[in-house]
């Protein structure tokens, strides 16, 4: 019997990957969950294991090839044996075509450099000991050529037409007045780009492509509306610091973050509207709730999950983010360390700033970005008294989805987790 492996969902977002290595060869013998093909995705890079033991009979797509979700990648037959299975010689009357140049040797990291700024790594001079391909190989590489000015007759019977540094011609500009919704014309268009000296034109990567094309998307998508609360953490911060230095030796950095996580997944039980999504014509109120945590890398912007955040203390929350943060800072997140989130909450880290509208993360209807803390004055209450007081105070944007998510709705939301936090009303 023969059994086709495909290629399978590796995360919600990911339609098609690239066929990375193959571990097997036709004729081999495969157990069942052996990895049998390494596939590479814009999120993360993974392998897919055999669904039965048995014998490799065909391998149905090259190193290299771009293969979409669903689609064959190997047959296997489970009743055939290692010895009668078919090889992959070429008939004896033909001639063999030439194989592939081999790619030098280079680490998983660099191969990974490699894929995200489309450098063929065949066509990379090695300088590394042993002919190991090195970062700075890659990176020569991916480097566009100095800007070379074109000559001055060229430039004049142009009409308007450049190159960049890249040596690729600029995008021409648009029309006079461009073609716009309902049959007007717009008389704004965007000014070709003209090269200067000094200027640095930076290809995008693969996963800075696919951020730039979900941002696109997510405002194109979703009306969003901001709405901006202020938190007083006094509360807050005097019970972490009670705890801080006890959970330190357990191996638990307890930041602000966990707390902030905590009221977020709290609220979000709560208030059942904002962990949603939007269907064509419907909603869909989602039972789990998954909280997405932004994380800055060297490579970029990765969102990584926290499943069943609701369910979690404070501390088993610090736990699963600085987890996630090492591996993603690591390049070691897996396809379901991505998948599932439901809402996402946005750090601006240490050099933060006071507050701003961040972007909603695709599909959710709603993404909290927390601003920085810092020391100001506030008005307290004490035996009847309104006092001045120095205390920690945060700024927190929601920015959510008004197709299904109104003011109001929104508003309890983001009020319930300053209750919380002011509060300091957390399970450790």
């Amino acid at each position: 019997m023969s059994t086709k492996v495909t290629m399978p969902q590796l995360g919600e977002s990911v339609v098609e990957g690239t066929v990375g290595k193959w571990h097997v060869r036709v004729g081999d013998r495969v157990e069942k969950d052996q990895a049998v093909v390494e596939i590479l995705t814009d999120k993360a890079d993974s392998e897919v294991p055999s669904p039965v033991g048995g014998v490799v009979t065909a391998i149905l797509v090259e190193e290299g090839a771009v293969v979409r979700v669903g689609e064959a990648l190997v047959e296997i037959d489970t009743n055939a044996s290692a010895a009668a299975a078919p090889k992959a010689a070429p008939p004896a009357a033909a001639a063999a075509p030439a194989a592939p140049a081999a790619a030098p040797a280079a680490s998983p990291s660099v191969r990974k450099l490699a894929r995200e700024n489309d450098v063929d790594l065949a066509a990379v001079t090695p300088s590394g000991e042993h002919g190991r391909v090195t970062r700075e190989d890659v990176l020569r590489a991916a480097a566009p050529p100095p800007p070379v000015a074109p000559p001055a007759s060229a430039a004049s019977s142009s009409a308007g037409r450049v190159t960049s540094p890249g040596g690729l011609p600029a995008p021409a500009p648009l029309p006079a007045s461009a073609p716009a919704a309902g049959g007007r014309s717009l008389a704004f268009q965007v000014p070709a780009y003209q090269p200067r000296p000094g200027d640095e034109v930076i290809k995008f990567s693969r996963r800075r492509r696919i951020i730039a094309d979900h941002m696109v998307y997510s405002k194109l998508t979703s009306p969003h509306v901001v709405t901006v609360a202020e938190c007083d953490l006094h509360r807050t911060n005097r019970l972490r610091d009670e705890h801080k230095v006890a959970l330190k030796k357990e191996g638990v950095n307890l930041t602000f973050l966990s707390f902030i996580c905590a009221a977020v997944a709290r609220s979000l039980r709560e208030n059942r509207g904002i962990n949603a999504r939007v269907l064509d014509d419907a909603f869909v109120l989602l039972r789990d709730i998954n909280l997405g945590i932004a994380v800055d890398t060297p490579e970029g912007l990765v969102v990584p999950v926290v499943k069943n955040a609701d369910e979690l203390t404070v501390r088993g929350l610090a736990r699963a983010i600085d987890e996630l943060a090492r591996k993603s800072r690591d390049g070691k997140l897996t396809p379901d360390d991505l998948a599932g989130k439901t809402f996402t909450v946005s750090n601006p880290g240490l050099k933060g700033n006071l507050h701003g509208g961040a972007i909603i993360s695709q599909p959710n209807v709603g993404i909290l970005r927390i601003g920085e803390i810092q020391k100001r004055t506030v008005v307290v209450e004490h035996d009847g008294e309104d006092l001045i007081a120095l205390r920690p105070v945060m700024f927190m944007s929601l920015s959510y989805d008004h197709r299904i998510v109104d003011g109001v709705a929104a508003n309890s939301f983001l009020y319930r987790i300053v209750e919380i936090l002011e509060a300091a009303d957390f399970v450790l």
